[in-house]
C-alpha cells in the first residue's frame, strides 16, 4: 500500500514561480540573486500558511545552485539541488525557535556557524517561529545575526513580528507576506483537483478558499478533508454540509424579506438556520459579512472586493440593485451592535431575533422618514433657517383647504329593496357592523320595498312642514345613537341641506361612503319621518371630490400635522435627531 502525502506537501512549491500570491516577494529576492547582492539576515513575517518557510527553503536552494536557469531558477540538476530535493543537503539548517529558545540553544548555533560549507557557497541558517526566543536568547543573538561569517545566511520566520525586538529588527531585511487572495487559493485548488483527477464545482472550492482565511496550507488541508468525505467530486452541497457552512441562500432570503418587512418570515429562517445546529455568533458574523458584499456590489468600482463565484457574484448583483444603501448600512450598524453584545448576553437569541426585527423595520422607517421629508419639504422652501439657531417667525400653514367640488354626482335613494332593520330589546334599533355591511351579510335576508319601508316607518299621508334648523337638531340626536359606531358616525358628520320637496341632499366624498349609508338608510329615514312628522321625507346623496383635510390616526400623522402649523417643532427634531 502507497503511503499517502498530504496536498500541502505533495504540492509544496519547489521554486519562484510556483509561490502562490507572493510575486513581489519572490520576484525581490530573484533580482537579489541575480544582482549578487545577498544580504547576510532576512525576515520572512506574516500569517500562517502564507509560504515564509518554503520561500526561504526555495531561497536557500537557489543560492547554491550551480547552474542557475535564465529565469534565476534553480536548475534541480546539479549536486546541490540534487542533495536538498532529497532532504540530505548539509548547506541549509532549520531551527524550531519554538522549542529552542534558550541561551544554551543559541550558543550551539553560534558554534555551528563557523564551520564552511562542505558543498556550495553559502550555509543558510532558517529559524521558524522566531519571536518564541527569550529575551536573554535574543542577547545572545545579537553579535552573530550582525556580522556572521561570510558564507553564513540567517533567514527568520515568524507570525508575530511585534514580538521581535527593534534590535533584531534593525539588523535584517524584512519581507511582509500578504494573506492570500480568495481567487487565487481556488485557482490553485482546481489545478490541485484537476492533477489529482478530482471534479470539482467551483462554487464548493470558492468555499474552501474563504474557509481557508488566506492560508494556503489550511486550504489544501481542507480540500483533502474534502476528498476523503465526498470522493472524487466535490459538489457545494459536500463542502457545506462536511464544513458546517452556512448556505449563501438562507442570507439571500433573509435579506428579500427585510425589504418586504416581513419579521415573521425573517423569524421562520433563523429559526431553522438554528435547527440545524449553527452557532448564533457564527450566524450573525456571517450576515454581516453577507450585507458588506451587497455592499461593495451597489458599485463597479468596488464589485472586485467580493470573493465569491461567478454565479453567486450575479446573485450579490441582483440583490445590490434592489437594496438600499442607507438600509445596508444601518443593517451593518444594527448587526455590529448585536455582534458586540453577543457574549455579554445572557439570552442570546434573543438578542439576535431583536436584531433581525430591527433589521426589517428599517424600510418601514424609510418609508415613514420620505412622508416626513414630503411633509417638511414645503415648509422649510421658503425658510434660510441657520443651523445654530430655531426660527424665530414661523410660517404660517393652512390647516385646511377650501372645498372645492371638482366633480358632482347625486345617487338617488337606490331603487332595489332594503334590508329590515331589527329593534332589540332594549327598543334601539340595531343595524349590522360595517364589517358585515362591508361583506354583504345581515342577520336577516328579508327585503323590503320602498312602499313597505314607508307603510312601517311612517303613518299614511303624514306630511307636516320642517325648518332646517328642526333637520339640523334632529340630524345630531340621530348621531347621537351611534356612539358605539364611530366610522358611521364621521361618515354622517354633515347636515343635509334641505329641498323644496322634502328631500334631504347628503354630501359625501366616495361611494364606500354611501354604501355604508345604504345600509343604514332605512333606519335613518324613518327616525327623520317619525321626528319630523312627515312621511315624504326622502335622503339622498351627492358625491363629491373634495380635498379634506386627512385624518388622523398615528403618532407620524400628529407630528405632521403639528409640523405644519408649526415648523419649529420640525427643525427641532432634526435638530436633535429625534425619533418616535
Amino acid at each position: 500500500m502507497e503511503n499517502f502525502i498530504v496536498s500541502a506537501r505533495k504540492y509544496r512549491p519547489d521554486s519562484f514561480e510556483t509561490v502562490v500570491a507572493q510575486a513581489s516577494i519572490t520576484g525581490t529576492l530573484k533580482n537579489a540573486i541575480k544582482n549578487n547582492q545577498l544580504a547576510h539576515a532576512y525576515l520572512f513575517c506574516g500569517p500562517r500558511g502564507v509560504g515564509k518557510t518554503t520561500c526561504a527553503r526555495i531561497f536557500a536552494k537557489t543560492i547554491n545552485c550551480t547552474n542557475l536557469t535564465s529565469e534565476t531558477e534553480a536548475c534541480n540538476e546539479c549536486d546541490s539541488c540534487k542533495s536538498f530535493n532529497s532532504s540530505r543537503s548539509f548547506n541549509i539548517h532549520e531551527l524550531d525557535a519554538a522549542s529552542n529558545n534558550s541561551v544554551d540553544d543559541i550558543r550551539n548555533l553560534t558554534d555551528q556557524v563557523r564551520v564552511p560549507p562542505q558543498m556550495g557557497k553559502y550555509s543558510v541558517y532558517i529559524i521558524d517561529e522566531v519571536h518564541m526566543l527569550s529575551s536573554q536568547a535574543f542577547n545572545a543573538f545579537l553579535k552573530t545575526l550582525e556580522e556572521p561569517p561570510k558564507h553564513a545566511i540567517f533567514i527568520l520566520a515568524t507570525t508575530e513580528k511585534h514580538k521581535i525586538i527593534p534590535t533584531i529588527l534593525s539588523r535584517c531585511q524584512i519581507f511582509d507576506f500578504n494573506r492570500i487572495g480568495v481567487s487565487d487559493i481556488s485557482n490553485h485548488l482546481t489545478y490541485v483537483a484537476k492533477s489529482e483527477g478530482v471534479d470539482a464545482e467551483a462554487e464548493g472550492l470558492n468555499v474552501i478558499a474563504q474557509k481557508a482565511d488566506g492560508a494556503m496550507r489550511d486550504a489544501l488541508s481542507i480540500f483533502d478533508q474534502i476528498v476523503s468525505f465526498s470522493g472524487k467530486k466535490i459538489t457545494y452541497q459536500d463542502v457545506i454540509s462536511n464544513l458546517n457552512v452556512l448556505d449563501y441562500d438562507y442570507y439571500f432570503r433573509l435579506v428579500d424579506e427585510f425589504l418586504k418587512n416581513n419579521v415573521t418570515e425573517v423569524l421562520v429562517i433563523f429559526n431553522e438556520i438554528l435547527n440545524h445546529g449553527f452557532d448564533g455568533h457564527h450566524f450573525i458574523s456571517g450576515l454581516s459579512n453577507h450585507i458588506r458584499d451587497i455592499l461593495v456590489c451597489k458599485d463597479p468600482v468596488t464589485v472586485q472586493l467580493l470573493e465569491v463565484g461567478g454565479d453567486i457574484k450575479e446573485r450579490y448583483k441582483t440583490q445590490a440593485e434592489a437594496c438600499n444603501s442607507d438600509f445596508l448600512l444601518d443593517a451593518l450598524q444594527i448587526i455590529n451592535e448585536c455582534d458586540l453584545n453577543y457574549k455579554s448576553s445572557q439570552n442570546k437569541r434573543l438578542l439576535i431575533e431583536l436584531a433581525l426585527i430591527r433589521i426589517a423595520q428599517l424600510t418601514q422607517k424609510k418609508k415613514i422618514a420620505d412622508a416626513e421629508d414630503d411633509i417638511l419639504e414645503p415648509i422649510f422652501s421658503g425658510l434660510d433657517i441657520p443651523e445654530e439657531q430655531v426660527v424665530e417667525k414661523p410660517v404660517v400653514v393652512p390647516t385646511t383647504k377650501p372645498k372645492t367640488v371638482e366633480s358632482r354626482t347625486i345617487v338617488e335613494e337606490p331603487k332595489p329593496q332594503r334590508k329590515v332593520v331589527k329593534r332589540s330589546s332594549s327598543g334601539r334599533m340595531s343595524t349590522p357592523s360595517i364589517k358585515k355591511a362591508l361583506r354583504g351579510e345581515f342577520e336577516d335576508k328579508k327585503q323590503l320595498s320602498s312602499i313597505q319601508q314607508h307603510q312601517m316607518f311612517s303613518k299614511e299621508g303624514e306630511v307636516e312642514p320642517f325648518s332646517a334648523e328642526e333637520i339640523e337638531e334632529k340630524w345630531k340626536v340621530f348621531l347621537g345613537t351611534l356612539d358605539d359606531r364611530p366610522n358611521m358616525k364621521s361618515t354622517l358628520a354633515n347636515v343635509p341641506k334641505l329641498e323644496d320637496d322634502y328631500s334631504l341632499i347628503l354630501e359625501i366624498d366616495n361611494r364606500i361612503q354611501d354604501e355604508l349609508i345604504g345600509k343604514i338608510r332605512p333606519e335613518l329615514v324613518s327616525f327623520l319621518r317619525k321626528e319630523l312628522r312627515n312621511s315624504s321625507i326622502n335622503l339622498k346623496t351627492v358625491i363629491t371630490d373634495v380635498k379634506r383635510e386627512k385624518v388622523i390616526y398615528s403618532d407620524i400623522e400628529r407630528y405632521q400635522a403639528m409640523a405644519g402649523k408649526n415648523p419649529n417643532l420640525a427643525y427641532l427634531k432634526k435638530s436633535l435627531n429625534l425619533d418616535f
